[in-house]
């Protein structure tokens, strides 16, 4: 079946939109459309599964912890987390969404 990412894009969501396009064997495919979101202040994502992360449109930025980075993303961009490793969304362009391809795998 064929999917085109940067399609049937919302302009504004007060929320962010997470869509799994496969989970199989451990791992899970989800594409996920920010428009604007960014984490709650003093939240951090502590996952057990590592993350591949693709920008596919937009921008954005991730703070990691320990050892604290910042990273800025445009299209094109990939970043793999692994298991543990606490971060968070610092901020995703406002004015056009920012599409992520991001790929869960062990854990």
């Amino acid at each position: 079946m064929k999917t085109n990412l940067l399609h049937d894009l919302p302009t504004y969501s007060s929320h962010e939109i997470f869509q799994t396009l496969l989970e199989q064997d451990g791992v899970r495919i989800e594409r996920i459309v920010s428009t604007g979101q960014s984490s709650p202040p003093g939240f951090w994502y502590d996952q057990s599964q590592g993350e591949w992360v693709l920008l596919l449109s937009g921008a954005a930025r991730l703070h990691f912890a320990e050892p604290e980075d910042v990273v800025e993303l445009i299209p094109g961009d990939a970043v793999h987390i692994p298991p543990h490793r606490r971060h968070r969304v610092d901020w995703t362009h406002p004015d056009k969404p920012t599409v992520w391809l991001a790929v869960f795998h062990g854990g």
